[in-house]
């Protein structure tokens, strides 16, 4: 109710210094094109709508959650078989799309993925149909992958994307761009409306993120290095999936201060690598860029270039019909491979010591952080590689402090084979494997010496 009455009021007062403004500008003959109050009501109108479905958290049968994990969360309670069977769908259609495309001819990179979607419709049909290698079908192997992974990330994404045509396509992402430019261009590199990309990956999904960055890049208005930085440093698991992490990890009871330092030292992490080589020396050009100089207050120049994208939109049922296409584009792209790379990644870790061989390289700076186990941190942070949720399985018997660092490494190491990493390289984002291995390596590194210190600032609220 607090929240209702606090959009009707900002509503009010939004429209009444617009209109005021209007007038007096009226006197002057210098009104924006884009300042109507049709504009206006688009703008409120649709960008609330699609806050409300992203970032509003509400309660429905004593779960409190934003709308659209509601909306997932009821489909696969109420229709779990059909889910399912959308889901396996949804693998067959991703499997075939490069093959009936020829995109699998385009590079070594795309034919290799293609070969691991293929790969992919095989395991999903085995995980649906319970056929198969007994020991594939241990509860942390296909029927994790897609009951947790699959199901849910085919459900979202298209879904998502029906309410990203409220989200960015009526002049939010112009007016949140100005406001926040100060802060996001000096700490990140990139322009003030990729906030909207970093807090949609966090509530909602990164996949969800990543179709925003993807859609934002295409239209101009990113350059390669800006959507880079976004893809690589703000594309989180969301905070849903950091509940489960926290739960494996027996971190519940220091919830609000696992969530919050998770949150900041992820964003450390990326003001940091944004300043290192690869991101650092990728390409800065972009066709429509931010405007950096206003003629006006800050609040008002982000007003009217928010409303001059709502008076040239296209209908929303036009916008929802293109970012739903989009969406199921971008699931078909994602589900195979998760299906593919994430079995792997869990064969690997369970069944051979390569993860405990790359987990030398992280040695030296869980070493340095002093932490009890440096080894068990080195070789959990590695299998986050392979699927994020890893880590969590590995460390999830050890002591408070190993648990807490994996747990944020988990998250603030963003890059995974099983779901972001192919989802990165089904959009037009210029990120190679070779350049987000380098990212994904400095971010675990960095992390496991930030979050140290926390983590043994945090044991003395359990103890």
């Amino acid at each position: 109710m607090y929240i209702q009455v606090g959009m009707y009021v900002a509503f009010y007062l939004v429209i009444n210094n617009v209109l005021i403004g209007s007038r007096n500008m009226n006197a002057t003959d210098s009104t924006p094109k884009g300042l109507s109050p049709l504009s206006l009501l688009k703008l409120l109108a649709y960008s609330c709508i699609g806050i409300f479905f992203f970032f509003v958290p509400i309660d429905i049968g004593g779960k409190e959650t934003i709308p659209l994990d509601h909306i997932v969360s009821w489909l696969r309670k109420d229709f779990a078989q059909a889910a399912e069977i959308y889901a396996v769908l949804a693998v067959l259609a991703g499997g075939a799309y490069p093959f009936v495309t020829g995109k699998w001819r385009v590079s070594k990179t795309q034919t290799v993925l293609s070969i691991f979607k293929v790969l992919g419709v095989i395991t999903a049909l085995m995980a649906f149909l319970s056929m198969g290698p007994a020991f594939l079908f241990e509860k942390d192997m296909l029927p994790f992958l897609f009951s947790k992974l699959v199901v849910p990330v085919g459900l979202i994404v298209p879904i998502g994307a029906v309410f990203l045509a409220f989200l960015i396509g009526y002049g939010l992402l112009e007016f949140a761009g100005v406001l926040l430019q100060p802060i996001m261009k000096p700490l990140f590199k990139t322009p003030g409306k990729s906030a909207i990309d970093a807090v949609a990956s966090f509530v909602g999904s990164y996949s969800i993120g990543l179709l925003i960055t993807n859609r934002v890049y295409k239209s101009g208005q990113y350059s390669a290095k800006e959507a880079a930085i976004i893809a690589t440093g703000f594309s989180t698991v969301s905070a849903t999936f950091m509940v489960i992490v926290a739960k494996t990890l027996g971190l519940m009871d220091v919830w609000n201060v696992f969530f919050w330092a998770t949150l900041l030292i992820t964003f450390v992490v990326t003001a940091i690598t944004v300043r290192l080589f690869p991101l650092s020396r990728m390409d800065d050009t972009a066709e429509h860029r931010e405007t950096e100089v206003f003629e006006h207050s800050r609040f008002k120049q982000a007003l009217l270039e928010g409303l001059e994208v709502a008076s040239n939109a296209d209908s929303i049922g036009r916008n929802i019909l293109k970012n739903l296409k989009e969406g199921m584009l971008m699931a078909m792209s994602i589900l195979p491979s998760i299906m593919s790379v994430g079995l792997c990644g869990l064969l690997l870790a369970k069944y051979t010591p390569i993860f405990e061989w790359i987990g030398y390289l992280f040695y030296p700076f869980a070493w340095i952080a002093q932490l009890p186990d440096p080894m068990m941190v080195a070789t959990a942070s590695a299998t986050g590689l392979a699927e994020m949720f890893l880590p969590a399985l590995i460390a999830a018997k050890s002591v408070f402090v190993v648990k807490f660092v994996v747990g944020v490494v988990s998250i603030s190491s963003i890059l995974f084979f099983s779901a972001s990493i192919p989802c990165i390289l089904s959009t037009e984002i210029p990120l190679n494997i070779k350049q987000m291995l380098i990212v994904w390596y400095q971010r675990v590194a960095l992390t496991i010496l930030i979050a140290s210190p926390v983590a043994f600032w945090a044991e003395q609220f359990v103890q």
